[in-house]
């Protein structure tokens, strides 16, 4: 076993003994690789001779440091792997990625279907002699239509087509700049479901399976709750307005130094009473413009007046003293600086400490399940780039002169350069 995955708990884990062939670039697939390697699967991480983008990126926040030279993105990303390096354009490192890929279980991809037709590796070819193969493939559009093989990312696919961006913001503004990687992670979960609910198949005596997650599928699924509305009705969402929601005590206020808190207090029948005492504002339960459901919504832009002259009264700390001691639905809108120390998410260990040999201690975001009978890998640092290039090859049964050609990089011809080296 490499030794950057010494640490990991394989032996009792829900997927050990499961193999996995990732050929996968940024942040969806990879992430569902790394989850994977969470639960026990030897993840099989294949990248281009220079490595990926993000490999190489560095953090653009400045908390991280000046002095951190490596990529906090792909250490998360590609935690507990292992590293091949192989140029596909070379014939011989086709063939030997295709041996590889004989003794998986699962691969994983977030390759553009044509391409992975020209390489040899769509799930055609590998399938027609492993039916037993599972084949999970993550694209911007899907696999059939005019758009199969159309490049994208979840700005374009997920957050944008979908009309999210669209219904994330206030009326009249400019679309919201929603933040990167969210929409890849939900993409990476519903890849992982699929992986584990095709294994279950198989060992129940059936064939493999075909997997198929894009990224427009996945917004259309996390807009599933407007968007069934539109769908039954014909009308678009409302967005919402701060100033006059159709519950006040479903919005977010500004406290006195210019901090926000967040309200979720949909069933708000249930929680008034509870609410104007928490805010020291008792008379406003038995107002008869504010009794109901129905009248705070009539009156929201009165109630919201009064609630931001309430809240703009506190500071945030001040507010969350207040608040802690009621029965009542909110949240500090916090800054990242400040979720990093969140007691809660440090009782429940949601981070997690990496030792790397490269770039020391560091801690990074951990899977988003913890198992009562699995310890989640604690030490699993992402893979020098071609570590394991040599003992993957070998163990795929290559000799040294087929291990020597596969990684070999492909000086192609004019010629094969024009199409060739690809056929």
């Amino acid at each position: 076993m490499p030794e950057h995955l010494s640490s990991a708990p394989l032996a009792s884990a829900p997927l050990s003994g499961i193999r996995v062939v990732e050929i996968a670039t940024f942040v969806a697939a990879p992430a569902a690789g790394a989850l994977l390697a969470d639960l026990g699967a030897e993840v099989i991480k294949m990248e281009v001779p220079d490595g990926e983008l993000i490999r190489h990126t560095r953090p653009r926040h400045n908390g991280f440091g000046s002095d951190f030279d490596g990529s906090p993105q792909f250490e998360m990303e590609n935690r507990g792997k292992q590293s091949l390096t192989l140029d596909l354009k070379n014939p011989a490192a086709r063939r030997a990625l295709v041996k590889v890929i004989g003794g998986a279980d699962v691969v994983l991809t977030n390759m553009l279907p044509g391409r992975c037709r020209r390489f040899g590796i769509d799930p055609e070819t590998l399938r027609k002699e492993r039916p037993e193969l599972i084949y999970a493939s993550l694209t911007g559009y899907g696999t059939r239509g005019d758009e199969a093989d159309s490049p994208s990312f979840d700005y374009a696919a997920l957050w944008a087509r979908t009309g999210m961006m669209d219904l994330t913001r206030d009326p009249g503004s400019v679309p919201g700049f929603l933040r990167p990687g969210v929409g890849d992670h939900s993409a990476a979960l519903s890849l992982v479901c699929g992986i584990l609910a095709a294994l279950r198949v198989r060992d129940a005596g059936g064939e493999g399976q075909v997997i198929d997650v894009s990224l427009l599928q996945t917004g259309l699924y996390l807009q599933g709750n407007d968007l069934s509305q539109t769908l039954a009705t014909g009308n678009p969402a409302p967005m919402h307005d701060r100033t006059a929601p159709r519950n006040p005590l479903w919005n977010h206020y500004a406290t006195g130094d210019d901090r926000w808190v967040m309200l979720v207090m949909i069933e708000s029948p249930r929680y008034w009473a509870a609410f104007t005492r928490a805010i020291d504002r008792p008379d406003l339960e038995h107002d008869p413009r504010f009794t109901g459901p129905v009248e705070r919504y009539r009156q929201n832009r009165e109630l919201v007046k009064i609630l931001d002259e309430v809240f703009g009264a506190f500071t945030l700390d001040q507010w969350e003293a207040k608040l802690a001691t009621h029965s009542v639905i909110w949240a500090p809108v916090r800054r990242l600086d400040e979720t990093r120390d969140d007691p809660q998410v440090r009782a429940m260990g949601y981070f997690r400490t990496v030792d790397h040999p490269d770039l020391g201690v560091f801690e990074t975001v951990g899977p988003p399940l913890q198992m009562s009978g699995h310890a989640m890998p604690a030490n699993t640092p992402a893979p020098a780039l071609g570590a394991d290039s040599v003992a993957v090859l070998r163990a795929a049964g290559l000799g040294e002169e087929e291990l020597a050609a596969a990684l070999a990089r492909w000086d192609a011809s004019p010629e094969e350069k024009n199409g060739k080296a690809e056929a």
